[in-house]
């Protein structure tokens, strides 16, 4: 498995069904993000179990990832019109609704192999997350197994570790949350913060 933190991300051109239901043929990484922030997320299929419940949970949030600069795609290896169809079924039948972020097909395998999260003998993709920023390098990349659905609230904290970082130049100790004490990265800085904090860690 690839560890693509600190490294750009792989751009991508394919066929996507966006936020607001339009398919389009043409949708590349690079020009939809536009110097923003984004998380691009994997999920294995449409139409299956795990999947529609983060797929939603990632709609419930998008306006708290909007506020903070940050787009957000879900890719998988199914084709624009899986995904919209996807989109047409209500939620109360085992569908996502119209999640209002890009959805991307990945018809030949292309993106996930870029990202390295191709499940080796399923041929679906590994629920991959991706945190991309301004500049395109990866921040943060977490992969979990198929079974297991990833913790969308965790992205948010990342996406709030990296704009502390960026804004103040300190570094998010184990646990940070937005409003939390950050630490300076020196021996000093260290040994500040533990001093204070420690029994809380």
């Amino acid at each position: 498995m690839a560890v693509l933190v600190g490294r750009q991300a792989p751009d991508f051109t394919a066929a996507a069904v966006l936020g607001n239901g339009e398919i389009v043929e043409n949708f590349t990484l690079s020009e939809h993000i536009k110097g923003k922030k984004a998380v691009l997320f994997f999920y294995p299929l449409d139409f299956t179990f795990v999947c529609p419940s983060e797929l939603i949970a990632f709609d419930k949030r998008l306006a708290e990832f909007e506020s903070r600069g940050v787009q957000v795609i879900g890719v998988s290896i199914d084709s624009q019109f899986s995904h919209h169809a996807w989109r047409a079924m209500p939620v109360d039948k085992g569908g996502i609704g119209e999640v209002k972020y890009p959805l991307v097909a990945d018809v030949k395998h292309e993106i996930c192999k870029a990202y390295d999260v191709e499940h080796p003998e399923a041929g679906v993709a590994f629920r991959g997350s991706f945190l991309i920023d301004e500049d395109g390098l990866v921040r943060h990349q977490v992969v979990n197994d198929l079974p297991l659905g990833r913790n969308v609230d965790e992205m948010l904290r990342m996406v709030d570790a990296l704009a502390f970082h960026q804004e103040h130049g300190e570094v998010c100790p184990a646990g940070w949350t937005a409003g939390q004490e950050g630490m300076k990265a020196d021996a000093k800085g260290v040994a500040d913060y533990l001093s204070k904090n420690s029994d809380k860690l």
